[in-house]
């Protein structure tokens, strides 16, 4: 698929391959999906007699679906879960897609650190009495697009789309209501005097959640009248300083000051941008851009365009125009179909390539529905979608390219591969790894599904890298962001 395998294939963690078995509906229904739900690694090979292949396209992929890492196999037939009470279940022959990155649970209610429950195609239900938000709808997947740069139209009759939530610490109003005064006084004690305590910063930084950060910094500057990001510059250094730093900002204002890094000075650092922006759902994007607007007083598209120029310039106006098919919108075959064909034309079809019809369709589909165009494109011309990528793109706009078909395909797994490619090599690149890792811990359980997708891929446990990587306090943030 879009990754090279390991050596030797990709063998399950207790040495089973995963088995492509499919259970036949009951009589006169209509199977919800046309690939089987995918068999979580390490688990045992269905019992029974072999079936035989689904009608879709070509056989599942070699990669879980998202979230699968490390996950206790299903009950024996792998049944497809139900969805969720109140919302109809899209009967599409694609596989699903792990809901948005850190997306927060129903009801408006936030649960233990780490654990937010899966949503079923990244839907957000309202609340008790509300009608479903209209207000940025994108008309069915397939259907005529809108005008470059315009808002996405909502077509006469069609059903609402449900959008996809922002993630924690992009949305001002998830603010944690808790008591910081205990962490507040253990940092000010471990950064007056002579000497710092380092142990005492990593033990309450790292695991802070997203709402959990503006809360802490308030507090300290009420009980102590000083800044906590100032005394962190002052007290520390190096890249030790740069990760609690990373820390203290929080997601959203460490993705604004990443965005004015890889903007200011001479050149661009495209490696940087897309980081921050490809792949994001509509509501991050929205987010960050009026959080750059208010922290810099510049609007991001116009500074944009002043850094970049020509194609590439385009790809990222369109990222920034924030009209992605939402999660919960359906993956429609013929819709798929469609996509793959003009992506085809535009690509091996032809002397040349159409490079802004490919950016056209990979910036404005959702990760479910690019994941269907990539299994679906593979099958029926037997390449890889991101191999063509390759061939047919270079440079920067390539790497983005990659990005979004990684993103669609399995989150995990590219974010490991990220993270290797900071440590492969001479010299570590230290400020992307410590950006990296820095987002990554923000969602404890995609942390975790990052670190059983490197074990998957590379064949090594992701922490114990890290260590032979780097030293000192700068370690140890790294490791306890992890664990």
């Amino acid at each position: 698929m879009s990754y090279p395998p390991p050596q030797g294939g990709y063998p399950g963690y207790g040495g089973h391959s995963p088995q492509p078995g499919y259970q036949q509906p009951p009589p006169g229904q209509y199977p919800p999906q046309a690939y089987p739900p995918q068999q979580a690694y390490g688990a045992p090979p269905p019992q029974g007699p072999p079936q035989g292949p689904p009608q879709g396209y070509g056989q599942p992929q070699a990669y879980p679906p998202q979230g699968q890492y490390g996950q206790p196999p299903q009950p024996h037939g792998y049944p497809p879960q139900p969805p969720p009470q109140g919302y109809p279940q899209h009967h599409s022959p694609y596989p699903q897609q792990q809901q948005p990155y850190g997306a927060p649970p129903p009801q408006g209610q936030f649960p233990p650190q780490g654990q937010y429950p899966p949503q079923q195609h990244g839907q957000y239900p309202p609340q008790p009495g509300q009608y479903p938000p209209q207000q940025h709808q994108q008309p069915p997947y397939g259907g005529p697009s809108a005008p470059y740069g315009a808002p996405p139209p909502q077509p006469y009759g069609a059903p609402p789309t449900m959008p996809t939530p922002p993630s924690p610490g992009y949305d001002p109003n998830q603010v944690a209501h808790v008591d910081m005064s205990g962490a507040a006084d253990a940092l000010r004690k471990a950064m007056k005097g002579f000497g710092t305590d380092e142990s005492t910063l990593i033990r309450v930084l790292a695991h802070m959640t997203p709402q959990e950060i503006p809360a802490l910094k308030q507090t300290y500057n009420q009980r102590h009248h000083r800044s906590l990001e100032s005394d962190v510059e002052n007290e520390c250094g190096g890249y030790f300083e740069f990760a609690l730093l990373a820390i203290l900002r929080g997601p959203l204002q460490q993705d604004v000051w990443c965005i004015n890094n890889a903007l200011k000075g001479a050149g661009t650092k495209e490696a940087l941008l897309d980081d921050i922006l490809v792949g994001r759902s509509n509501a991050d994007i929205r987010a960050i851009k009026t959080a750059y607007q208010q922290k810099y007083r510049r609007n991001l598209e116009a500074d944009v365009k002043a850094d970049l120029s020509a194609k590439t310039e385009r790809m990222y106006l369109m990222i920034l125009a924030a009209s992605r098919q939402e999660e919960s919108a359906p993956v429609l075959p013929q819709a798929v179909d469609a996509d793959v064909m003009e992506l085809h034309r535009a690509t091996e079809a032809k002397t040349g390539t159409e490079q802004l019809t490919v950016c056209s369709i990979l910036t404005n589909r959702s990760d479910g529905q690019i994941r269907a165009i990539a299994q679906a494109y593979e099958h029926k011309y037997r390449r890889a979608l991101e191999s063509v990528i390759r061939s047919e793109f270079a440079g920067h706009m390539e790497d983005a390219l990659v990005r979004m078909v990684r993103t669609g395909a399995d989150k995990a797994m590219r974010d490991a591969i990220s993270l290797d490619e900071c440590m492969k090599g001479p010299g570590t690149k230290d400020e992307r790894l410590t950006q990296r890792v820095t987002a990554v811990h923000w969602d404890r359980q995609h942390a975790a599904q990052v670190k059983g997708a490197y074990k998957h891929r590379f064949g090594k446990d992701l922490i114990s890298r890290i260590k032979g990587e780097t030293s000192g306090d700068y370690e140890k943030i790294l490791v306890a962001m992890l664990e």
